[in-house]
């Protein structure tokens, strides 16, 4: 699977993204310092088994028909520089969340991120007629995901006061969501036709 952007495209796993994904999970990085910080160890380093596991998967190509993750690859080099993922937060109600990841600061700041999480949000609104809503969740400390959230549509839902702690220091949790009918007005003719007339 493959969709494309302008600066990006996302698509299923290559066992070429394999190393550096590895090495951006191996040590402390930048990225980590944003991505759920409260949940971190010192060793962040992937697991034998879990490499094994995904480098089977990539090799047969045995991906589930309505993806729970993709990579994000720059659209001139194919490399990996990121992953955009979801999950049900209550599939009885169908109520999903999303997220995405960029690894390298090098790619920051540069609307990436709105054009992976649009695409991906358009992508999980047209592969699952039954959600009504997407969310993202996120702390206080994380400027740049809040940014990108109400930059693309979501509303501040819920606000958990100093729910996370981050270097000795509370921070909120927060949420943010987008209903379905929500984004069809934001986008009615799809967002990859809103990035390509901006």
């Amino acid at each position: 699977m493959q969709i494309q952007g302008k600066q990006i495209l996302l698509r299923d796993w290559l066992l070429d993204d394999i190393p550096p994904y590895e090495k951006w999970h191996t040590g402390w990085h930048d990225w980590m310092n944003y991505d759920a910080p409260y949940y971190k160890s010192n060793d962040e380093k992937i697991s034998d088994e879990y490499k094994k596991k995904l480098t089977e998967r990539v090799k047969n190509q045995t991906f589930k028909t309505s993806r729970q993750q993709l990579i994000i690859a720059d659209s001139q080099t194919n490399v990996l520089i990121g992953m955009v993922s979801r999950y049900w937060e209550s599939k009885e109600t169908n109520w999903m969340c999303n997220g995405l990841c960029i690894f390298d600061p090098a790619h920051w700041s540069k609307g990436i991120g709105y054009e992976a999480l649009g695409l991906w949000n358009q992508y999980l609104f047209d592969s699952f007629e039954e959600i009504v809503r997407l969310d993202l969740r996120s702390w206080s400390g994380n400027h740049g995901m809040i940014r990108l959230a109400e930059k693309i549509g979501y509303q501040l839902e819920a606000t958990f006061r100093k729910a996370r702690i981050v270097n000795g220091k509370y921070y909120d949790s927060v949420g943010y969501g987008v209903l379905r009918e929500e984004w069809k007005t934001l986008y009615p003719h799809r967002f990859e036709v809103f990035l390509n007339q901006m």
